[in-house]
């Protein structure tokens, strides 16, 4: 039976400490819209109070979060235990984009490493903590981190990653626009 939280507790805090990766879940208002699921990992979650917390994303295929957090705010993201004592934590909110460049760029960006491909930080106020059992979460053993992203902006350089957000961030799979692309 999963217990319920208005704010983020320390054993939460705690927990989502110990993972390496997560999930990060948003979706349009449309019926017909398509619901956006990303994993998540290395160092780029953090937790910056009881009800706020920000994660820093980097530049990739798509740009579903800031599309559907610029629309309708609604994100959950979702840590389970992978080793040790089985355990699902969600956490429910509102989202929003926070863009390099901008007043709150310089409040949330000290609280990371920013990396040439750091494209936006997401933050999302959260509402509810959602905690289960994990009982069905199978055992995995942590092997690495990957380092293929990095490599990839390494060779694209500046302006190819510029490039490649014009190319592929500017609007979500439904042609929602993202904040990026409405920075143009």
């Amino acid at each position: 039976m999963g217990k319920f939280h208005d704010s983020i507790k320390p054993a939460h805090r705690e927990f989502i400490g110990k993972q390496h990766i997560y999930f990060v879940s948003t979706a349009p208002l449309s019926a017909d819209g398509h619901v956006n699921l990303s994993p998540k990992g290395l160092d780029s979650f953090r937790v910056l109070s009881e009800n706020k917390v920000a994660y820093m994303d980097l530049i990739s295929s798509g740009n579903e979060t800031s599309a559907h957090t610029l629309e309708n705010g609604r994100i959950t993201l979702m840590f389970c235990s992978f080793d040790g004592a089985p355990n699902i934590l969600r956490l429910y909110g509102k989202g929003s984009t926070v863009l390099p460049g901008t007043d709150e760029w310089d409040v949330y960006a000290p609280h990371f490493t920013i990396l040439p491909s750091t494209r936006q930080i997401i933050v999302a106020d959260i509402s509810l903590v959602q905690t289960s059992c994990g009982f069905g979460v199978p055992l995995y053993d942590y092997a690495g981190e990957r380092d293929v992203h990095f490599k990839w902006a390494e060779t694209k350089g500046a302006d190819g990653l510029q490039e490649y957000i014009q190319e592929k961030n500017l609007v979500s799979l439904d042609g929602l626009p993202t904040s990026l692309g409405l920075k143009q």
